[in-house]
């Protein structure tokens, strides 16, 4: 078997244990004490991060203690560190680190093994090589500087480079990364955040800013929305035919220049029209001289997007690794480990029905709500000198208020799930979730899954190392209504766990399937909204099943309120709009990381 054959071997010193014999596989390292009979000790190259060759040292015996420092002995040779981990793919458990030093008194013999471990732990897989690190100072309670100092020396045993940021002000990352030339993107290998979902939020719009060319999702105009107004359409071009003919123009997306200070989470600003608006589009988006590099567009094949948590919840990194923990997060990132991750494409028609705005764009990674969801966001606000604390406190406080919101949302059918019996208006009680099934027939997303690996089935490569990928609708898609008074609106691109929702929103939501769960909750008596609430909270729950609850698996919907300053909620961020259409872009992204272990 090749797993067997021998690539190389020696007799060497093992810090701490003594002398072994050392073995060199195609697919593991393996060592065993030559004067014991103590069983094999092995380590897989998948669980390598990294080996280095150390200056001339010392080598402890198995005897040595820090105690009893007299009585040590040691001998002075070369060596060299494999740096590795352990990991229980079973359960969600952090990776620990482990180091292993080798030592030989000739120092050929070290430059052997260190170039062959080094040659074996590649084992085809691009790792990065350089990154910008963004690193944001105050997130959950100023845990960022902190976080990246204890992950840093990961990166450095690597030999990763890494250009280091700390953000300044609310608004710095987005900037940056908007106006980052793409010749000194292409320098890098990708950007790392190390803060909340809100620093990933601001990396991410400013990334897709310019350099994601794609049709607008269809207006609520296409279904005859009432209160639906196309003026705004009028001014993102001159042809208002087909809005879906509509691209995004690489010079004349603009960010916002108004955002205000965060404390915890860098938001894209709480602003009176935050957002990326949208001129006319020019027919030569994207196109470069011959004698220059090409443009670096979205969604691509080798620039990846990380995250180490360190914010106040951290649902991204927990809803595509399992994981809340910075070490488990910077391994996957120095390993390459990268998969799709889809984003929903947020395009605001108009601020307020009153309001005559040029359409602007926002995208979000994990979650966009209205309702309860905006308004939570919108509360916290007032009690930013609480910290973390005050969306629980906001929370308390919306939920008494019991606001619902009259709203208009248009969505296209999936095929496959059954039509439900009536989308008009009805009382409690009276209609089923439209994805209605036993939590044992769920199928979640974790580590190798075969539904969001299929997303490379429908996304096509080209030439440069970019991918396009295609709409999941099209002019004879079925669009379906739901009118009616909402408590709430979200769209969940994916689970959305955190430490008060440990399944998230909706458990068997996919990372890369090309879909987002919408989730309508009618308006209801306080105590089954409460109801709902709790399940969140609960293990194996299904925090959906209730009647008053719609739950539409789809790639698009729109949605229009008639009402003044109507606020959703875009991965913790705020953003006014009272139309909006939402899109899921399939695969826009490579995210460091290898899927949730559940």
């Amino acid at each position: 078997m090749e797993g067997n054959t021998l690539v190389l071997s020696s007799t060497l010193f093992l810090d701490r244990i003594g002398e072994v014999a050392v073995a060199l596989h195609p697919d593991r390292l393996s060592w065993k004490h030559i004067d014991e009979s103590k069983p094999e000790t092995e380590i897989r190259f998948s669980d390598v991060y990294a080996v280095e060759l150390l200056s001339c040292g010392l080598i402890h015996d198995p005897t040595w203690s820090a105690d009893n420092f007299l009585q040590n002995s040691a001998n002075k040779m070369h060596r060299f560190i494999v740096h590795g981990y352990i990991r229980q793919q079973e359960h969600s458990s952090p990776w620990v680190l482990l180091e292993y030093t080798f030592g030989h008194k000739d120092l050929k013999v070290c430059l052997a093994w260190v170039e062959q471990l080094k040659a074996s732990i590649k084992n085809g897989v691009r790792r990065p090589k350089s990154l910008w690190v963004i690193v944001h100072p105050l997130c959950g309670k100023g845990n960022g500087p902190k976080t990246w100092e204890r992950v840093a020396p990961i990166f450095s045993h690597a030999e990763v480079q890494t250009k280091v940021t700390v953000t300044q002000r609310a608004g710095h990352a987005y900037d940056m990364i908007a106006s980052t030339s793409d010749e000194e993107l292409r320098s890098f290998d990708g950007v790392v955040t190390v803060g909340g979902d809100g620093l990933f939020n601001e990396v991410l719009n400013g990334l897709l800013a310019s350099r994601h060319k794609a049709p607008y999702p269809p207006t609520p105009n296409d279904f005859n929305i009432v209160g639906y107004d196309d003026q705004s359409q009028k001014h993102g071009s001159n042809d208002t035919s087909n809005s879906r003919s509509l691209f995004i123009d690489a010079s004349g997306m603009l960010p916002e220049s108004s955002y205000t200070n965060e404390d915890d989470e860098p938001l894209l600003g709480p602003s009176k029209a935050n957002g990326i608006t949208i001129s006319k589009f020019t027919s030569n988006v994207g196109l470069c001289q011959s004698d220059q590099l090409p443009s670096v567009d979205f969604p691509n094949d080798w620039f990846g997007l990380g995250m180490i948590p360190a914010g106040s919840t951290d649902a991204i990194v927990l809803s595509t690794t399992g994981l809340r923990d910075p070490v488990t997060s910077a391994l996957q990132i120095i390993q390459g480990r990268k998969m799709l991750l889809d984003i929903a494409q947020v395009v605001r028609w108009k601020t307020s029905p009153s309001s005559t705005d040029l359409p602007s764009v926002r995208y979000a990674a994990s979650f966009a709500g209205y309702g309860f969801y905006g308004d939570v966001i919108q509360e916290s606000e007032k009690y930013r000198w609480m910290g973390p604390a005050r969306y629980d406190y906001a929370g308390t406080m919306v939920f008494l208020k019991h606001r619902s919101y009259e709203a208009e949302i248009a969505f296209l059918e999936v095929e496959k799930d059954p039509v439900p019996r009536s989308l008009s208006n009805a009382g409690i009680g009276m209609r089923p979730s439209k994805i209605s099934r036993k939590n044992s027939d769920r199928q979640i997303c974790r580590t190798n899954c075969t539904i969001c690996s299929g997303t490379t089935k429908s996304a096509q490569h080209s030439a440069g190392g970019t991918i396009t990928a295609t709409n999941n609708y099209s002019e004879k898609s079925k669009w379906l209504r739901s009118k009616g008074r909402f408590l709430s609106i979200g769209a969940a691109i994916m689970s959305c766990r955190n430490e008060r929702a440990p399944d998230g929103l909706v458990a068997d939501a996919h990372l890369a399937d090309g879909f987002l769960h919408l989730i309508l909750i009618k308006d209801c008596p306080r105590p089954f909204y409460l109801w709902h609430l709790t399940q969140l909270t609960k293990r194996g729950s299904d925090p959906l099943k209730f009647k008053f609850i719609e739950h539409h698996k789809t790639p698009a919907f729109t949605f229009v309120a008639s009402h003044d300053e109507s606020v959703w909620n875009l991965d913790g961020e705020i953003f006014q709009a009272c139309q909006v259409s939402v899109q899921v872009c399939h695969g826009l992204i490579n995210l460091f990381a290898s899927g949730p272990v559940v």
